[in-house]
């Protein structure tokens, strides 16, 4: 199943610039949603898990994919233990990944045991979409790019900017109300 979210990004964006003031490596929204949702994923172990032989198996590392677009078709890097990272370390671990993607020189260690993923085709002008899980993990984040939205604020309009996020979930692993938990979390 799927669960669509629309996030204001005003607080990520602020968070980015600040980073970006002090950082040694570029910081793209791509590593701090990294970083957000190895955070949550630590707070809702349930979702950091997989269906194997018939049953639920929760992980105890986290390790983030992230689906990449190369000329042969999609490859998932992973970055390993992303829970422990700082933003810069995981920005760092994505360029070199990307990098190594990129040249054909990943290794098998590169792309093994992930337990979470996440595809973000905002910088190609998605809105939405709905990612298909990468098996045998439990849950995808698909995420959308920024773009400016009329919303309410306080009872007015105001122009904000604006981000689509879709959570595709393995019903066997993982129901509609933790899959609704996890994903206000990231949201928040």
């Amino acid at each position: 199943f799927f669960l669509l979210r629309e996030v204001n990004t005003s607080r990520l964006m602020s968070w980015r610039e600040k980073l970006l003031s002090h950082a040694t490596e570029k910081i793209t929204y791509t590593d701090l949603l990294i970083r957000i949702v190895a955070a949550a994923l630590r707070r809702n172990p349930a979702v950091n898990a997989s269906w194997q032989n018939g049953t639920v198996v929760r992980k105890n590392a986290i390790h983030i994919g992230l689906a990449a677009a190369m000329e042969d078709g999609l490859v998932v890097p992973v970055i390993h233990n992303a829970d422990l990272l700082s933003v810069e370390q995981i920005a760092k671990a994505r360029t070199d990944l990307v990098q190594r993607a990129h040249s054909g020189k990943l290794r098998p260690q590169d792309i093994e045991n992930g337990t979470f993923t996440i595809s973000n085709l905002g910088m190609y002008g998605v809105d939405a979409f709905n990612a298909i899980i990468n098996s045998p993990q439990a849950a995808i984040l698909a995420v959308g790019r920024i773009s400016e939205r009329v919303v309410p604020i306080k009872g007015k309009p105001s122009v904000q900017p604006m981000m689509t996020l879709s959570l595709s979930c393995d019903h066997r692993v993982l129901d509609g109300a933790r899959g609704a938990q996890f994903l206000e979390i990231i949201a928040d």
